[in-house]
């Protein structure tokens, strides 16, 4: 493509720009992400948490995170967010990206929420099939790991505004229910349609209609998202069904 006196004029205009910008004369908050971790084990919704070595909030609970690696000048400017979450997941967890559905969530910037400096994270949520639960472990800056129900964090203080972080991440997870197939981020390689019907269930905290779900699943059947399996689960009545995500989905 030819270029234009104008083009020419614009793209000389901008280089001069851009070499006489000094971005120290600005102030800067910095970045961070964080993630919020769940899994469903035993029929309760939980969410990974590691307890800091350092100050801030240096013993408390929080969620897996760390700052946006930002480069060292105008040509190398660091890494992306979703490259950040990444990385931060498998340091802090054990856990290789592959391993989680990860996802990112929103931006929470309140002035306040970090006592060192101006800090704006933005959030991501991952979610791990219980049969990966094994895999994690603490590292990084985290001095353990663990997994916690939701429902007891009220009884537990979290480190910066991570509680309300957790929260926004399953008011997404729930809405998202009813148009997506999140489900099956949350359930084993293959899984009963109760199994199924249970996630949804232990997401919104409201039972689901028996009848409805199964007409539901027989849709996703007729759309090819998910597909019997081979073989068949030992339960406390008689061996059940067993169903797969669709690979080719």
């Amino acid at each position: 493509m030819t270029l234009t006196k104008a083009d020419k004029r614009q793209a000389a205009e901008k280089r001069e720009f851009l070499a006489r910008y000094r971005p120290a004369n600005f102030p800067r908050p910095s970045v961070t992400v964080d993630i919020v971790v769940l899994t469903i084990v035993d029929a309760e919704l939980r969410v990974l948490l590691v307890k800091r070595k350092e100050h801030p909030f240096k013993g408390q609970w929080a969620l897996p995170g760390g700052f946006l690696r930002v480069g060292d000048g105008k040509k190398n400017q660091g890494e992306d967010l979703d490259v950040a979450a990444a990385r931060e997941l498998e340091e802090e967890t054990g856990l290789k990206p592959n391993l989680a559905y990860l996802e990112q969530l929103y931006t929470f910037g309140k002035a306040d929420r970090d006592p060192r400096m101006r800090v704006v994270t933005v959030a991501y949520y991952a979610l791990v099939r219980p049969d990966l639960v094994p895999l994690v472990r603490s590292g990084g800056d985290a001095a353990e790991a663990s997994w916690f129900a939701v429902p007891s964090l009220r009884k537990t203080t979290l480190a910066f505004d991570h509680a309300a972080i957790i929260a926004k991440a399953i008011e997404r997870i729930a809405s998202k229910l009813d148009y997506s197939n999140i489900m099956f981020k949350l359930v084993p390689q293959t899984f009963t349609i109760p199994e199924l019907r249970s996630v949804r269930e232990i997401i919104t905290g409201a039972p689901q209609d028996r009848g409805n779900f199964r007409r539901r699943v027989a849709r996703m059947i007729e759309d090819k998202i998910i597909e019997q399996a081979p073989g068949k689960r030992i339960t406390t009545s008689k061996p059940a069904t067993v169903f797969r995500f669709c690979q080719k989905r």
